[in-house]
């Protein structure tokens, strides 16, 4: 049994995260710091890494997102759902979010309160301007597109069963071992001033933080930017990594050569550009970050890598 959110409603007992990384883990360990009691359960796929789940403290749940039939066991399981998996690699439609929804819906008994963990990708190139989450979604890629049609599944079905359904829009998720270090070692170039695009951040603590509070304070069918206070473009952040961790600053290159030198993946995030608010997340979910610029986060990691080293 997990700790339970301070100030939530105590009839709130069970929680399920679906969506096994990173930020799930520092999701289970924030909630391992709260003092009234829930019991936590994660939908793996994997039946290596139950053991180490449940050693971590929550209760796996075997099952498949992208096997309807398999999730027939998390129908009625919890009063909240963590969604923080990410959609399949290609179509058009996020399936593993519909056969989640389909899963919950056969249940007498409905989650009060969905958490879904979407990214800033849905905005699209904003040509540098700086937006909150009035902003129309503009998704220039499938993989944007896929989470604009989870947005949306999501949405439209809180307002038709109830459920409280808050939307986090993340930005690049860094931390201490999440550091651009091996493109750096691999001198792999940036774009120059003239080209290059504002990019956005969190430290994956602070969306970890962000997702806990979000259970607490999140509105029915709000959407929340999660990210810094940062206003950096991409070649910037890329120095500051360098420069902390004393390796070469990346060499610099015009966005021509940079489609004949760069893969789509990486000129994906490199043709949008913008600069994205976060006073709904503080005024509305209340949250202070521990993590407010990269220049803190990446003093906290060089820090560490000295400390490990001596």
């Amino acid at each position: 049994m997990f700790p339970l959110l301070v100030g939530y409603n105590a009839a709130v007992q069970k929680i399920l995260i679906v969506g096994s990384g990173d930020v799930a883990r520092r999701i289970l360990y924030r909630l391992a710091q709260c003092p009234t009691r829930a019991r936590v359960y994660a939908l793996l796929r994997d039946p290596a890494r139950a053991a180490d789940w449940r050693e971590a403290g929550a209760t796996p749940v075997l099952a498949d997102l992208d096997d309807r039939g398999s999730l027939q066991r998390i129908a009625g399981l919890a009063d909240v759902i963590l969604h923080l998996a990410p959609p399949p690699g290609e179509g058009g439609h996020d399936t593993r979010t519909r056969n989640l929804l389909a899963a919950l819906g056969t249940a007498k008994s409905l989650p009060r309160r969905l958490i879904y963990v979407s990214t800033t990708g849905v905005y699209g190139d904003c040509g540098g301007a700086r937006i909150d989450e009035v902003r129309r979604t503009n998704p220039e890629s499938a993989r944007a597109g896929r989470r604009v049609d989870a947005e949306r599944r999501l949405r439209a079905w809180g307002r038709s069963t109830g459920v409280a359904v808050s939307i986090l829009r993340a930005p690049g998720i860094y931390a201490a071992d999440r550091l651009p270090l091996d493109r750096l070692k691999r001198g792999l170039p940036a774009l120059n001033d003239a080209d290059d695009a504002f990019t956005n951040h969190v430290h994956a603590d602070d969306l970890a933080a962000a997702c806990i509070a979000a259970l607490r304070h999140g509105g029915a069918s709000r959407v929340y930017n999660v990210v810094d206070d940062s206003d950096l473009k991409m070649a910037e952040y890329f120095d500051r990594v360098a420069d902390a961790f004393e390796l070469p600053r990346p060499p610099r290159i015009s966005r021509q050569e940079a489609e004949q030198s760069l893969s789509p993946m990486q000129m994906s995030f490199m043709r949008e550009s913008r600069r994205i608010g976060n006073q709904r997340l503080k005024k509305e979910l209340k949250l202070r970050l521990a993590y407010p610029t990269v220049d803190v986060g990446i003093a906290e990691a060089r820090t560490r890598r000295v400390a490990c080293s001596s």
